[in-house]
């Protein structure tokens, strides 16, 4: 049993204690700051640009924002506030972040972070009434200490750059060609049913008269499709094929979604099969008790169709390549689908030990006590 336990009992499980609650955010600040080597390790390798890092990178630090904010909300959690206060609700079985409603309670309460910023002491006011609650009546300052650590959450909404439930769509010019330019797509969703931070990415050629980000009519209506499709139950040959029909004149010629996560840890949450006996055996020490999953789906176009449209036009439409083996492609939606896993070195051992079943073709990547990340096929 890992030294960080903690005892859940349901799906969605709120965790009680303050220790174990900075033990969580202790853990996630550690694997937010192996991913962005992750992504630098495959831009090494080739199978991500440098422009693809640098976008998986800042919604990486967004997801860490994220981690330190709710961090100074629940500092607290299990002591007595004299107040209501609750707890992290995370999910606890199927992916071991903060489930969706902590990250929409979290938006809502940034649209009004500056009011309660300006009815809040300052921080330096806020120690020194610490300071003489401790030297004057010899006890705890809980409440204070409450007072200051939602101080340091709304401080924190207040810079922004978070990943929130849903990141809108940017676009990246990539260049022109004849008589269309070439754009990256990119936005990010936490997504609800899965309740982790899902980031999608679009190489989307523009044959409209009017550069796309610069269109007041296309660019509002390409975002607010984009966000509405960013769900992991759909297919990305439905997500491609909906926004391909929908504008005439922009056409999708690679789609790709990164899922980051679910983390396990046999401390917070119920694995079951291999990953649970590796963590067990691993008996690894305090903060590397954990594995995240890292899955990336691809949808290339293979080749372009003319569709008759009205009387006398036609438009492109793609012809998508679908994974030729063993006919999967019809059931995956993607051209095709790699999966990894990062892991500390000693579950990584261990399983290496074991070499169970299915864990052959999944990729890799062991971050060492010193916190280098080594690749491993």
């Amino acid at each position: 049993m890992a030294a960080d336990e903690v005892i859940l009992t349901q799906d969605h499980s709120g965790i009680t204690d303050d220790l174990a609650a900075r033990r969580y955010f202790a853990k996630f600040e550690r694997i937010t700051g192996h991913l962005a080597r992750v992504a630098a390790e495959m831009e090494h390798e080739g199978s991500l640009t440098k422009t693809d890092v640098g976008i998986i990178s800042d919604y990486i630090q967004r997801i860490a924002r994220t981690f330190r904010a709710l961090s100074h909300k629940y500092l607290l959690t299990g002591r007595d506030t004299g107040q209501f206060f609750g707890s992290l609700s995370i999910d606890r079985h199927e992916s071991g972040f903060p489930v969706f409603s902590e990250l929409m309670r979290m938006a809502n309460d940034a649209t009004q972070s500056a009011t309660h910023l300006d009815g809040m002491p300052t921080r330096s006011a806020l120690k020194d009434q610490m300071v003489r609650k401790i030297l004057g009546e010899l006890t705890i300052p809980t409440k204070l200490q409450y007072a200051l650590s939602q101080r340091l959450y709304y401080e924190e909404l207040e810079k922004g750059a978070l990943f929130w439930p849903t990141n809108d769509p940017k676009a990246i010019w990539q260049g022109n060609m004849e008589d269309r330019r070439s754009y990256l797509l990119h936005w990010a969703v936490y997504d609800s049913q899965q309740n982790i931070p899902t980031i999608y990415m679009m190489d989307v050629e523009d044959s409209g008269d009017v550069a796309l980000p610069k269109d007041q009519t296309r660019w509002p209506l390409v975002q607010a499709h984009l966000t509405a499709q960013a769900s992991a139950g759909l297919k990305l040959l439905t997500i491609a094929q909906g926004f391909d029909r929908d504008f005439d004149d922009l056409h999708p010629k690679r789609l790709r979604r990164l899922h980051v996560g679910p983390m396990y840890s046999s401390a917070f949450t119920l694995q079951a099969g291999p990953i649970r006996e590796v963590l067990e055996e691993a008996q690894s020490p305090q903060g590397e008790d954990w594995t995240l999953a890292w899955t990336h789906e691809e949808l290339v176009s293979e080749r372009v169709e003319m569709e008759k449209k009205g009387w006398f036009s036609s438009v492109e439409r793609e012809i998508f390549k679908l994974d030729p083996f063993s006919g999967r492609g019809a059931e995956t939606g993607a051209t095709r689908i790699s999966r990894s896993m990062i892991l500390p070195q000693r579950p990584y051992q261990v399983l290496a030990e074991k070499n169970p079943p299915g864990f052959s073709n999944v990729r890799k990547f062991v971050v060492s006590p010193a916190g280098r990340v080594v690749s491993v096929r």
